[in-house]
């Protein structure tokens, strides 16, 4: 992986400080872990057992990447976030996946939520 950069869909998270605490006491859920984070895992696993052309990182490649954009980037956000943008900072930065698709992920999740 280059140097960090910022990447605007993920910066975007990080200045609106939407993280799961806030949420969860913003509507009453009382439970710790959020719900997306066994769906984070899952892609974790499925991208530390990919066997393909694209540029993914083994295991301990996502795991390094994932410690320098937590403690750098990211490191005002709380874990799993943390975790969760710098999987999508690498996948981006990989070109796995584009700015522009990410935002419109991003939207398409916000649209659904806020439905």
């Amino acid at each position: 992986m280059s140097t960090p950069h910022d990447i605007e869909p993920l910066k975007a998270i990080v200045e609106r400080n939407q993280v799961w605490p806030r949420m969860a006491a913003a509507y009453g859920v009382g439970n710790p872990v959020p719900p997306w984070k066994t769906s984070l895992d899952g892609i974790c696993d499925a991208l530390d057992h990919a066997r393909c052309d694209a540029d993914i990182p083994d295991f301990q490649r996502r795991r390094d990447e994932e410690d320098t954009l937590s403690a750098t980037l990211y490191a005002s956000l709380p874990y799993p976030e943390n975790q969760l943008v710098a999987l999508a900072h690498s996948l981006v930065t990989r070109g796995i996946i584009d700015e522009r698709e990410l935002r419109e992920r991003l939207a398409t999740i916000r649209a659904r939520l806020e439905s």
